[in-house]
């Protein structure tokens, strides 16, 4: 993420920061799990959603499922990276008192094989490149009606007995 480069700190040295991170790690661990946690309510919104599907929607056509990458591909990139992160860092800062986003992108950066799901796929194509293009080509491919919707097919069975046994549910 750009901000990362953003310094949000009391004044103390980078170094002291460490120093209070090693001693404060469960404080820290607790401030990012809040953080993850309104991302998690922010993406949901339908702001957001309108967002990102509007800027996928502009730009989805331009996409080709192949190993060369367009030069065009990194201006949209720096597109997206700065439209999402400008709309999370107003979301955050109005959510969160005193939010700073270059200590979250420490964070965030500091533990990445411990985070998993759909907040972190969205946090992921902004730094990562190739799922910002998977992510653009997914959306082509919704778009075009080649991904097979699985649920018409699916019901689902009561296991309790406050529903009469043999009762169905079409989702």
């Amino acid at each position: 993420m750009n901000m990362a480069t953003d310094y949000c700190g009391s004044g103390d040295t980078l170094d002291e920061q460490e120093d209070l991170v090693i001693s404060n790690s469960s404080a820290e661990t607790q401030q990012f799990d809040i953080v993850i946690g309104h991302i998690e309510e922010i993406i949901m919104e339908e702001n957001f959603q309108h967002l990102q599907a509007t800027f996928m929607e502009k730009y989805y056509g331009e996409f080709e499922d192949s190993e060369e990458n367009k030069l065009v591909y990194t201006d949209m990139f720096i597109e997206y990276n700065n439209l999402i992160e400008t709309y999370l860092q107003q979301s955050l800062s109005h959510r969160i008192t005193g939010f700073c986003m270059a200590d979250f992108v420490r964070q965030l950066s500091s533990s990445p094989s411990t985070l998993e799901g759909e907040v972190f796929e969205i946090l992921l194509s902004f730094s990562d490149f190739m799922a910002f293009k998977e992510m653009m080509l997914d959306f082509k491919a919704q778009k075009e009606g080649r991904i097979v919707d699985f649920s018409s097919g699916m019901s689902i069975t009561a296991m309790s007995s406050s529903v009469p046994l043999g009762t169905e549910m079409q989702l």
